[in-house]
């Protein structure tokens, strides 16, 4: 270790940017629909789900429906980590660091 107070800054800097993306992802988000549209889900992009539209003409089927909203959570779950671990990978490229380490 050549400079330990150069490695502080770079940690420190580090934790700054990790702490700014974690905030960009909270209001950043992903949507996903299910059933050409019929349920829509909006999630953040650390896995928060903020909404959900159900298409009417689709109530009158609650199995249909229950069955497209697992659909949609889960297609915009996997949106909202997708997301974040670009973002990620982009925050600790050139770094060195072994891939998935910090996310």
């Amino acid at each position: 270790m050549k400079d330990p107070m150069k490695m502080l800054r770079q940690v420190q800097q580090m934790q700054g940017r990790m702490e700014k993306l974690q905030k960009e992802l909270e209001t950043e988000t992903v949507e996903a629909s299910a059933g050409g549209g019929a349920v829509t889900v909006v999630a953040t992009g650390t896995q928060k789900i903020v909404s959900v539209r159900i298409d009417p003409d689709a109530l009158s089927d609650a199995e249909m429906v229950q069955d497209l909203m697992v659909a949609a959570v889960n297609e915009a779950l996997e949106k909202s980590k997708q997301m974040a671990s670009e973002k990620m990978s982009a925050l600790t490229a050139g770094m060195g660091l072994p891939p998935g380490l910090l996310g």
